[in-house]
């Protein structure tokens, strides 16, 4: 049987700890975080099941409630809340946030685990939906599937993004850009650009052509993009 991966997103190291041997206990593979910044990178790489997301992530760090709305608008995944609020107005906020269950502290293995099973295969049964990112049309935000990205370059304080028929444009970073895209399809080659790697039509190792376009590759993010091709 094929282990089905999940992350716990836990600032308390102890329960963090007893979620994880639970998990890990019923066959389960396991990767954790303290907080949205970690569990953001782990998106990124990994191949999830499912999330476990604490409510409250520490002080002065990203809740869960708007990580969650971030898988929600950003992942095909489904998350459930593992938490110690029983508020009415927090319990309000989480559901609207679509989760597939939520289980307050402290609960018992059993439920966890079922709580797991049942989020997984609703989970399956749903047509998945393909990563995008908000960008500019006009004076229009649009969302835009990141498979039609041939590649983004950085012009001042805007980004260019260039796909077979239409260039957008976002105000915002290649560092920002390249925390919310994933690692798996996009690399850096130059301090002003990021190319999809499933447009790669040829490459040396100073520049590449994507719709011939040729992009530069830097020095300093050559292993990268080594790594990739």
């Amino acid at each position: 049987m094929t282990k089905k991966t999940i992350l716990i997103v836990e600032d308390d190291f102890l329960n963090r700890r007893i979620s994880k041997k639970v998990l890990l206990e019923n066959g389960y593979e396991v990767f954790d975080a303290k907080n949205a910044k970690e569990a953001l990178v782990i998106l990124q790489k990994e191949s999830l099941a499912i999330i476990i997301l604490d409510i409250n992530l520490g002080e002065n760090e990203q809740d869960g409630i708007s990580l969650g709305q971030h898988i929600k608008d950003n992942y095909s995944l489904p998350f459930i809340y593992l938490t110690a609020y029983e508020n009415p107005e927090i319990i309000e906020k989480a559901v609207a946030t679509s989760p597939y269950s939520y289980l307050t502290k402290p609960f018992k293995s059993s439920d966890l685990i079922a709580s797991v099973e049942i989020a997984i295969r609703q989970s399956s049964n749903l047509p998945k939906r393909k990563p995008f990112i908000y960008v500019k049309d006009g004076e229009y935000n649009v969302e835009l599937a990141t498979e039609k990205i041939n590649y983004i370059e950085s012009e001042g304080n805007y980004l260019l993004f260039y796909t077979d028929g239409k260039i957008y444009k976002i105000r915002s970073t290649i560092k920002k850009i390249m925390e919310e895209l994933s690692n798996s399809t996009f690399v850096q080659t130059h301090r002003a650009y990021i190319v999809n790697k499933n447009k790669i039509e040829k490459f040396t190792t100073k520049s590449l052509i994507i719709r011939n376009t040729n992009i530069p590759i830097s020095e300093n993010y050559l292993d990268k993009v080594k790594q990739i091709l």
